[in-house]
């Protein structure tokens, strides 16, 4: 279960308190696509999450303004993880960011990147999620264990 939102001083909108946060698809739909916008980036959301899923990624981080009480974010933000995942049947979309995640965006409304190390701050992608940008203080994020919700047999083993 996600807990409640609180607010945080110079951030623009409410937030999850620190952590990690582990929460369903459902839970998820449930609590944050309250309108046609937020539940069109959902469908994108649960779109890639299904097809990380399929290569053997365990768990989607999910971050972003989506994650907040912001009626109308322009996308959302996740990373995912790289651990007993199988290249090979990874979608080249979630690997090609040679311009950018412009067709990530297009195809999911969203960002989707390799919890790997993030250029700027030299941190995973999944720690660097959890310093609220406006403020540097920490916030929360969702993760979402894809082999459990698409209940799928692990791969090649």
């Amino acid at each position: 279960m996600l807990p409640n939102f609180q607010p945080l001083s110079g951030a623009p909108w409410q937030i999850l308190p620190p952590g990690e946060h582990i929460a369903t698809l459902q839970e998820i739909e449930q609590r944050l696509a309250f309108n046609s916008h937020r539940l069109n980036l959902f469908n994108g959301l649960v779109s890639a999450a299904s097809l990380l899923a399929q290569s053997g990624c365990k768990y989607l981080y999910l971050d972003g303004s989506y994650v907040t009480e912001k009626d109308m974010p322009g996308d959302f933000d996740a990373c995912w993880s790289i651990e007993q995942v199988d290249f090979s049947l990874v979608d080249p979309i979630f690997l090609d960011l040679s311009n950018g995640t412009t067709a990530q965006k297009a195809r999911f409304g969203g960002e989707l990147f390799p919890n790997r190390t993030e250029r700027a701050s030299g941190k995973l992608f999944k720690d660097f999620f959890k310093n609220e940008k406006h403020t540097n203080q920490q916030k929360g994020i969702i993760v979402i264990d894809l082999q459990t919700e698409f209940s799928l047999p692990n791969q090649g083993v």
